[in-house]
């Protein structure tokens, strides 16, 4: 068997990590020299900049004006934390899993807050759980997009308006690429890095005034970390929802952070953004349809995430290996990638499913998948060569 030949033309920009993301087009370092550096992040300059994200956040994103946002440590892992350990424990709690984060919500819950009331609703990668099993009465955890599966929910009808639990939803892969339907949310949580292609470890908590209501109304009956800290004396600390974090922010990162929000005003806010993602999808599903190398690890295409995309390689050199060859195999695809330039870190998550992993949010061209989609197909034929030919 003869190797292919390698495809013509090349993605511009072959960053389709998905987390940190890739950059906004044409950005460069340039965009930072306006950063507040050298000042404390509490003076006037940096609070200024500080509430300047979280107000043009809001617009863009369209969150409703008695809904608090804050910005918060440790990325949008630390925003959910702080939701689940200053939130649960006063009812009962239903957690939905079908990738990776959802499991970890989990694992959190039952052994480190140790909550015994807990229904955990799951499902296999590629799958959702049934929907139509949540029980409103109850405390909801969920993502709304798996970001390690490539599965999301199609919308948010499933949620009960009239719910008497509140809805944690972290969003971090799923704000600024899908609608959000903020009624239906009391709890939402994401970080800069997705979708706008930010800097790392800061996250955003989005809180509704039922989950305001709940942090006023009830203590938990454990200790409280400083970082989880959101109110005393029974009342809610505002501040840290008005640009007074509870720890030292980077400037450079809500810097960053400021231009990727006046650059998602430039394509035309929350539609455009939107836009941007589902033709990135449009795309990568045009090619799957057609392609002898790969399908969707999402299998009902109303679940189809528009960000994390995931793929199962379907040559049959590939399914006919044994699971850890195929690890293995998937890898030796990815490298391939890297080697040529083509592609950086689209690797399956480490505990999803061997395949590929391609970020295709807002920050990514249609055209740089266009090409590299050629490139896949060529990757995984010359693996196929090579694995013949041993």
């Amino acid at each position: 068997m003869n190797t292919p030949a390698k495809p013509d033309s090349r993605p511009a920009n072959s960053n389709f990590s998905s987390g940190p993301c890739a950059k906004r087009p044409g950005w460069t370092t340039d965009v930072l020299s306006g950063a507040a550096l050298g000042r404390s992040h509490r003076s006037k300059p940096g609070k200024a900049k500080i509430a300047g994200v979280i107000d043009k956040s809001r617009a863009i994103l369209g969150v409703p004006g008695d809904y608090r946002i804050g910005i918060v440590a440790a990325s949008d892992t630390g925003a959910v934390e702080m939701a689940l350990w200053s939130l649960l424990g006063g009812r009962g709690v239903d957690v939905l899993a079908w990738e990776s984060f959802g499991a970890g919500w989990v694992s959190d819950i039952t052994k480190q807050l140790k909550l015994e009331d807990v229904r955990i609703l799951d499902a296999d990668y590629g799958h959702l759980p049934d929907l139509g099993q949540v029980d409103f009465s109850r405390d909801v955890v969920f993502t709304w997009n798996g970001t390690t599966s490539g599965v999301r929910v199609p919308n948010g009808d499933w949620i009960d308006a009239d719910r008497e639990g509140l809805t944690i939803c972290d969003a971090t892969s799923a704000a600024f690429a899908m609608d959000l339907p903020w009624d239906k949310l009391d709890v939402t949580t994401y970080s800069w890095q997705k979708v706008m292609g930010g800097e790392a470890q800061h996250g955003i908590l989005i809180l509704s005034p039922r989950a305001v209501e709940r942090l006023e109304s009830y203590t938990p009956p454990w200790p409280m970390p400083k970082l989880f800290r959101m109110t005393s004396g029974g009342k809610l600390n505002e501040g840290i929802f008005k640009g007074a974090t509870i720890n030292t922010p980077s400037m450079l990162c809500v810097e960053d952070a400021a231009d990727g929000l006046a650059w998602a005003e430039s394509v035309g806010g929350l539609k455009g953004l939107i836009g941007r993602s589902e033709a990135n999808l449009a795309a990568l599903s045009d090619w799957v349809e057609k392609s002898p190398s790969v399908d969707f690890l999402a299998e009902v295409p109303e679940t189809r995430s528009c960000t994390s995309v995931c793929l199962k390689i379907t040559a049959p050199w590939f399914t006919g290996l044994a699971e850890d060859d195929q690890a293995a195999a998937a890898k030796r695809v990815c490298a391939f990638l890297d080697i040529e330039g083509v592609a950086f870190d689209i690797d399956a998550y480490r505990d999803a499913p061997p395949g590929l992993r391609i970020w295709a949010g807002a920050t990514i061209e249609a055209s740089d998948l266009e090409a590299l989609t050629g490139w896949i197909d060529w990757a995984v034929a010359v693996t196929e060569t090579e694995y013949a030919a041993a």
